[in-house]
Formats: structure tokens, sequence, C-alpha cells
């Protein structure tokens, strides 16, 4: 069996600065979001993505350069990203191959995974959307299969973990089990409806619980 781990918001806590990130330079442009309104639309998408859909919501343009502000507010705040409560000893308890699968960058992933000495823990098991396959971001189930085919397991056998609604899917596309995670800073109420609604199985609010529930799945599974 194979457990694919999302990154941000997922083993650290940095979906939340980028949200924050976001809504302080919307904020700037006279485009008011909450982090939680944010979080529960766009978390999981790359901002390329992102811009035309609040150009369509607040119907109106984005100046072209909003983008990189956010990066570079982002970037400030998470040179302090944490892992979340738990991830270590969580991995330590997990027996299943692993690996991650994300929509950011590899050159971002290895920067923050060394950061909360995660990279270690994974590599060279760490595949970006964008620079694998088709190279198709989630919500496209791309990242996920090409790392199940690179790690030769069915995609039967593999169970995703994730926080938000495209990435989960992404895993159900891929035809994969999926494990909703509510325990970011960015988490919002409705999160775990929002994530059962695209396709989780199940949702946790502490990564100490993981390895007891993609042990149950397995075994309802193997049933």
């Amino acid at each position: 069996m194979l457990v694919l781990f999302d990154f941000d918001g997922t083993l650290v806590d940095s979906e939340y600065l980028w949200a924050q990130a976001t809504v302080e330079v919307l904020a700037e442009e006279e485009m008011e979001m909450t982090i939680e309104d944010f979080s529960s639309s766009y978390a999981g998408m790359r901002h390329e993505e992102i811009i035309p859909k609040l150009e369509e919501e607040f119907e109106r343009g984005i100046p072209h350069d909003i983008v990189q502000r956010v990066e570079d507010r982002a970037m400030l705040k998470i040179e302090k990203v944490e892992a979340l409560a738990g991830a270590h000893e969580m991995l330590d308890q997990l027996d299943y191959a692993r690996c991650i699968c994300s929509n950011s960058s590899s050159e971002d992933l290895e920067t923050n995974m060394r950061r909360t000495d995660l990279w270690d823990r994974f590599r060279p098991y760490v595949y970006s959307s964008i620079e694998v396959g088709t190279k198709a971001p989630k919500p496209d189930p791309n990242v996920f299969l090409h790392a199940a085919t690179i790690l030769d397991v069915d995609p039967k056998d593999c169970i995703v973990i994730e926080d938000s609604f495209h990435g989960t899917q992404a895993g159900v596309s891929a035809g994969m089990r999926v494990i909703g995670f509510i325990g970011g800073g960015h988490t919002y109420p409705g999160h775990g409806e929002h994530l059962m609604d695209a396709g989780a199985q199940t949702v946790v609010r502490r990564l100490a619980d993981l390895p007891a529930t993609i042990e149950a799945l397995k075994n309802w599974h193997d049933e």
C-alpha cells in the first residue's frame, strides 16, 4: 500500500500563510475576502488558476503583478513555517510506503521540507504536479497517478491525505481513497463536510489519528 500526502496545509501549516498573504494583498486592491472564504473556495489551487476566478467573483480586473506580490508576502511568512503538531510522531508510526504529491514547485517543496525536517523522511519521492506526467495540477489526478506508476502501486491500494476540496477531487479521480485533514490553521466551518462532498471517505482533525484511520481503511478494503 502507498500513502500519498499533500504538503501545504496537511503536513505544514503553510496553506494558512498563503491564504493570509492573498487576503492581505486583495484588501490593498479593495477586494475584501476573509481567510475562511478564500480557503473554502481556493485552497490547494495555484494562483495562476485562482486569479481568473477572483476576477469573475469580484467582476473586475486584477493588477498583473498581484501574483508576484502575493508570493513575495507569502515567502516572508513561510520563512517561519513549522510542521503541524504530531507530523513527525505520525510518520514514526506509519509503516507503509509514502510520498508527497503537491501543486507546489519542487524547489519550494524542498526548501520548506528542509525547514521542517521533513525532506529526509520522503526524498526522493516528492512530486510536483506541474513538473511530472502531463504537468496538470490538481484537481487533475495527474500527480497521484504519476506517483502510483513510479512506485508501482495500484491506485486502489493507495490512500491520499488531503486538506483541500480540489486535492480531494484529484485523489478520487485517480481511483484512490482519500482521508480529509482538517487540522490546519486555514480550516473553516464546514471544512470536513466540504471534503466529504468532494469524495473523502472520512476526515481527521489530528495527525496523530492518521495511522489508525489508515489501518481501518486498509482492513475495510481487504475485507
